[in-house]
């Protein structure tokens, strides 16, 4: 009884020394890795670009005194980022305009800032060649508030036809809103509004296409989902359609064929109805 007792005391003894020496293993494994992995990052090449030194808006200035430098991984660069003053401020500017929030230390992009002496107005969100086209909007026809620059939107128009009577047909897919009311902010507060305009970017056909609907018809607008870039097909309802509805052609009643012949009753022309022998 002793003799097992004390084989089984060296053999547990044994087991928890494997384990112990395993796990001592498996630490100084780690420890060697993560000693390599600092050293590596300390050897990695680095870029300096530049960051803001203070938070700033939509609208604020952007000058040279609010600009830092700060050492980044060369792949960790974001794309758009500047790593030359001369090129943030080019030919003599001094300042830049704030397009998006950026926070304190935060990489300066070009997709954040106005081009040089711009304001950010609505004309620094256009791109070169197309307009602004402004649509009147409610709680419904303005997707309940929720839109914000930079959506994108499909333009139904709903009005009457002379032969199908009211119809809904989609006339401009995925137009990009630049403003909603007054405001180009693309950060302004998810707060929801009941905005009464907004504003889209539009080619000159495009607005005058947008011009006639609204002329014409009623327009509403439906929100595109933000990682959707697909482009809708040509949609159209009726009210029949909408029902269900198929209504039968009719079919013109064929029209009976005249024959007339003319002849002269003293000085006058008179025109007689006759058989038509053909």
């Amino acid at each position: 009884m002793r003799m097992t007792f004390a084989a089984v005391l060296i053999a547990g003894l044994g087991l928890a020394g494997f384990a112990a020496w395993q796990t001592m293993t498996h630490i100084t494994s780690l420890q060697a890795e993560l000693s390599q992995a600092r050293n590596s990052a300390n050897r990695a090449e680095t870029v300096n670009v530049l960051v803001t030194g203070r938070e700033l808006k939509y609208g604020q200035t952007l000058t040279r005194e609010d600009v830092r430098v700060a050492p980044f991984p060369a792949v960790a660069v974001p794309p758009g980022a500047y790593t030359d003053v001369d090129e943030l401020f080019p030919d003599g500017h001094t300042t830049r305009t704030v397009l998006r929030t950026m926070d304190e230390i935060e990489p300066i992009l070009k997709t954040k800032l106005t081009e040089p002496g711009k304001e950010a107005g609505i004309t620094s969100h256009l791109s070169a060649g197309m307009r602004a086209f402004t649509i009147p909007v409610n709680a419904t026809s303005g997707v309940a508030g929720f839109l914000r620059p930079g959506d994108h939107v499909d333009v139904f128009w709903t009005g009457r036809t002379s032969d199908r009577g009211e119809v809904t047909q989609l006339i401009q897919p995925r137009l990009r809103l630049i403003a909603v009311d007054q405001s180009a902010d693309m950060d302004r507060s998810a707060k929801t509004s009941n905005a009464r305009t907004v504003t889209v970017e539009a080619s000159p056909s495009v607005a005058a296409s947008l011009a006639q609907a609204q002329n014409s018809g009623r327009l509403s607008l439906a929100l595109v989902g933000v990682d959707d870039d697909s482009i809708s097909e040509s949609i159209e309802m009726t009210q029949d359609a909408l029902l269900g509805i198929v209504r039968e052609e009719r079919q013109a009643a064929p029209v009976e064929e005249k024959c007339h012949i003319r002849t002269r009753r003293g000085g006058e022309v008179v025109q007689i109805e006759i058989p038509c022998t053909n």
